[in-house]
């Protein structure tokens, strides 16, 4: 399993985590990514083993849950997402309906990352018009909400699933 490490501008935050899928192919382009991490009009989520999350400057980390996400637009989201609270660099999501997963942001980590043999838009239906798809988007790897094939998946079909065992290994 490939160890990442990851960081917030300031330095306050500083955090590990494992992962099997950890190629950043798939920019989510709905609200939240893109008013809380996507600078580009998108945000990278990469996939971790949430019991694997080790956490320096933990007091630094503050959490934002998105409301309105469902029918009640009071209702918040059970998605939680880590910021540092001094830079306000966007880390990880962690969601308690998934909770041997973590998502950390690819924006936040230190660790070099291989290029993705391809790109992925996920939930277009919130894509503001000033955002322009990447150049060499495959129309039949975009979708107007969340594709059938998670992470995992995409990362299988590529030949890119980390089967090993222990906190590091091959990526």
């Amino acid at each position: 399993m490939q160890h990442l490490e990851g960081s917030c501008h300031c330095g306050a935050v500083r955090f590990s985590v494992s992962s099997r899928a950890a190629v950043p192919y798939m920019r989510c382009y709905c609200s939240i990514c893109r008013k809380t991490a996507g600078g580009g009009g998108y945000a990278i989520n990469l996939s971790g083993e949430a019991a694997s999350l080790s956490v320096e400057g933990e007091e630094h980390v503050t959490v934002y849950q998105a409301k309105g996400t469902g029918r009640d637009p009071e209702e918040a989201s059970p998605a939680r997402r880590h910021f540092c609270k001094h830079c306000g660099s966007a880390l990880y999501v962690f969601d308690p309906r998934w909770p041997e997963l973590l998502h950390p942001f690819a924006s936040a980590i230190d660790t070099p990352l291989p290029a993705a043999p391809e790109s992925v838009c996920i939930m277009l239906e919130f894509k503001p018009g000033w955002v322009q798809l990447p150049p060499d988007a495959d129309r039949a790897d975009c979708y107007a909400g969340y594709p059938d094939d998670s992470l995992a998946d995409w990362h299988r079909k590529h030949g890119l699933y980390d089967e090993t065992d222990g906190e590091q290994g091959a990526s």
